[in-house]
This record gives structure tokens, C-alpha cells and sequence, in this order.
């Protein structure tokens, strides 16, 4: 066989092996093809269908959980949704969670005040339960049937006790003793009616008590500065008045002045918003009190308010210190709004010992009134005579508990008649 012959028979093969891979390929594309259109992936993607089909378990099972947490209404929702666990989510602090599982706090409910008649009601009903032992001292002694000098010795150190002041004593004992009702054999009913009208004399049955923001004619906005060392409940006795002005329906603002203690803004903002009556305070502790006079006596101008109270700091490191103070917030306070009143509040149960801080803060800022707190019906009820004498003011309010409502215009007939039931 010739060279020719072998080269065209290797030549026919080669066509042949060509022909034959051409027609082979193309199924096996069409059959990848139809593998991948069926879902079906060739055996060197294995890698591929697991990672998938690892991916699609963990979708479905954050979607189940996602679902779960929602239904359960639980913070844990959108930690679920990225993959966190029940754990996670209780790590996360309250200011990261999601917003759909925070709680709006419900407003605080506006109170309703005590009206003014049914305080004092229940006032004179404290005083009489109290077992006073001033009124219970006096009537025992002078019921007797023969009063010795020592038995009227008694009784002035009975009321000097009572810290109705030795001057107011002393004159008590002397009307007693001039009175034919006591020093003859008298009944009990007598001696009880002699007291009392004694009693009366001395703490003023006639005196005007009214506040001066409630007369005819009176100013408005009228205006209330209120005084006093800190502890004898000056701040608390700010929040209690101007529940004592709601109950009568009049609009209150209140000033937050006592930028020295500071707690004192706080303490006044809670006593307002139990009542809805705004507060005006500084901004920051230390701030000029004058400054916040001011602008709370601009506020209630344009308010149109019935009343402003505007309470002060209770520091007394010294006369001159005082007085500039007070006197620069009655000053500012003057040149938006007349100031109408300026309240003393005296804790009734140190007696004679606040006396002379009293008289301190008369001096400094002029006042007009009293307002006795913590008034118990205990043995210092005397305080009421005796601060009336020293001052020249009478007591316009009195407050015999820690209830919001335990504030209530002095009654002279309630009072004398509570210490002697």
C-alpha cells in the first residue's frame, strides 16, 4: 500500500473521531442544561447545593422565630431577625431595644383638692382627738373647788409651757384671777366657758386673717413670697397653699426661688404637677433666685394667673445676707407685679426657740403673716398667742399633718376649742 493510500485512510478516521465528539457534546450541554433548568446541580457543585440548602434551613427557621417573637410580642423581634438568639436579646440594654417594645408612660392624674370648709372640719377633729395636754392641764387646775397661789403658780407654768410666752402668761393669769366664774366654787361648764373666752381674747377672736389676695379689691395676679429656715416645711407648705387656692378654683403659678437647696425646685414641681400648677425655675442650681422671681412674676402677668406664689431659700447665715436677698426678690418681683403677702412659716413645734429667726425675717422683708406648721395640738399650741404678740401679724394658716390637704385658714373658735375638748 502507497504513502497516498495510508495518509487518506488516517485522514478518514480524524474526520471521523471529529465528527463523532462534535455530535457528542452538544447533548451533554443540552443535558447540564436540563439538569440546571430541573433544579439539578452537576456532582462538582455539591458545595454549592449545601451551602444553599444550610442557608434556606436558617431563613426559615429565623422567619418561624421572628413569627414566635411576634406573637409574644416580645423585645426580642428584631434581635431574632438578624440572627441573635433568645440570649442576645436579653443582653441588650433598655435604650437599645426596639422602640415597638417600649411602654408610653400613662400622665400623671390631676388631684383634686379638699375644699376649705371640709379641712377645717376636719382640722378642729385632729386638734380635739389629739389629747392635748395644754387645755387638759389648765382645766384640771383651775376646777378645783379653792385655788391655792401654788395652783395659780401651776397654771402659769402650765401655759409658760405651752410657749404662750411669759408676757401673755402673766396677763391670762391675772384676768383668771379677777374672774368671779373661776374663783368661786364654780361648775366644770363654767370654768370651760371662762376658759375659752380668755383664750379667745388672747389670740384675737376679731382679727382679720384673710389673705390678702383674697380680699375685695385685691390685686391681680396677686402675689405671695413665702419665708422661713429651711425645715420648718416652707417648700411644702408653697406646694399645699396653692392646692388651698385650686380647690377654690383660682389659676395658680408657682416660682421656685430657692435655688440654694437643691431639691427644693424638684420638690415644688411635684406639689404643681399634682394639681396642674405650672412651675417657674431656674435652669440650673446656684442661679440668681431674684432672676427666677422675675421672670415667674413676668409669666403670671401674661398669664393673667389669680395667684403667684413664689417660694425663697430658708438660709440664714446673717442678718445682712438676708435681708439683701429678700429685698432684691421683693424689688425685681415689684417691677412686674405688686407683692400682696408675705407668709412666715414657723414650725409650731420649736416653740420659743424659732422666735428669734422670726423676728430676723420680719426685719428683712416685712411680713404680713403666719403660717404655723406642724400645729399637732401638742403642749406648744401656746406658739400661736405668742407669735401674734412678738410680730404684730396674726397666724393666717396652720397645718396640722403631712396630708397634701392639711393646710387650712386659722379659726381661733376651732382652735380653742380643740385644745380644750
Amino acid at each position: 500500500m502507497d504513502m497516498n493510500t495510508v495518509l487518506a485512510i488516517a485522514g478518514v478516521i480524524v474526520v471521523a473521531i471529529v465528527v463523532i465528539a462534535l455530535s457528542v457534546w452538544p447533548g451533554k450541554s443540552r443535558k447540564r442544561d436540563l439538569d440546571r433548568a430541573m433544579g439539578k446541580t452537576a456532582p462538582d457543585d455539591k458545595r454549592t447545593r449545601d451551602a444553599k440548602a444550610a442557608a434556606d434551613a436558617r431563613l426559615t427557621a429565623e422567619a418561624e422565630a421572628a413569627k414566635e417573637s411576634e406573637k409574644a410580642g416580645g423585645a426580642a423581634a428584631g434581635t431574632a431577625a438578624t440572627g441573635k438568639s433568645a440570649a442576645d436579646a436579653e443582653s441588650v440594654s433598655p435604650a437599645a431595644k426596639p422602640a415597638a417594645a417600649e411602654s408610653t408612660p400613662e400622665p400623671a392624674k390631676t388631684e383634686t383638692p379638699e375644699s376649705v370648709g371640709s379641712r377645717l372640719t376636719r382640722l378642729k377633729a385632729k386638734l380635739a382627738k389629739s389629747g392635748n395636754p395644754f387645755g387638759k392641764a389648765l382645766f384640771d387646775i383651775l376646777a378645783k373647788d379653792n385655788l391655792s397661789e401654788s395652783d395659780w403658780e401651776d397654771v402659769e407654768d402650765t401655759l409658760l409651757l405651752a410657749d404662750v410666752g411669759a408676757e401673755a402668761s402673766a396677763q391670762l393669769v391675772d384676768d383668771l384671777k379677777t374672774d368671779a366664774r373661776i374663783t368661786g366654787k364654780a361648775d366644770p361648764a363654767e370654768v370651760r366657758a371662762t376658759l375659752k373666752d380668755k383664750l379667745l381674747d388672747l389670740v384675737g377672736r376679731d382679727t382679720d386673717r384673710r389673705l390678702n389676695v383674697e380680699k375685695p379689691g385685691a390685686n391681680k395676679p396677686g402675689v405671695i413670697i413665702m419665708v422661713g429656715v429651711n425645715g420648718t416645711g416652707k417648700t411644702t407648705t408653697a406646694g399645699k397653699l396653692a392646692r388651698l387656692f385650686v380647690s377654690e378654683d383660682k389659676q395658680v403659678i408657682m416660682g421656685a426661688a430657692d435655688t440654694f437647696r437643691a431639691a427644693a425646685a424638684d420638690q415644688l414641681e411635684t406639689w404643681g404637677a399634682r394639681v396642674n400648677v405650672p412651675v417657674v425655675r431656674a435652669d440650673k442650681d446656684g442661679a440668681d433666685p431674684a432672676s427666677v422671681a422675675f421672670e415667674a412674676s413676668a409669666k403670671a402677668k401674661e398669664a393673667n394667673a389669680d395667684v403667684l406664689i413664689i417660694d425663697t431659700a430658708g438660709r440664714l447665715q446673717n442678718k445682712a445676707n438676708l435681708m439683701d436677698e429678700l429685698g432684691k426678690i421683693r424689688r425685681v418681683t415689684e417691677k412686674n407685679l405688686p407683692v400682696d403677702e408675705v407668709l412666715l412659716v414657723l414650725d409650731a413645734t420649736t416653740g420659743q426657740n424659732g422666735m428669734a429667726q422670726a423676728k430676723v425675717f420680719a426685719e428683712a422683708i416685712g411680713i404680713t403673716g403666719v403660717v404655723l406648721s406642724k400645729l399637732d395640738g401638742s403642749a406648744k399650741g401656746g406658739i400661736v398667742i405668742s407669735v401674734q404678740k412678738e410680730l404684730g401679724v396674726p397666724v393666717k394658716l396652720v397645718g396640722l399633718g403631712e396630708g397634701p390637704d392639711d393646710l387650712a385658714p386659722f379659726d381661733p373658735e376651732g382652735f380653742v376649742d380643740g385644745i380644750l375638748a
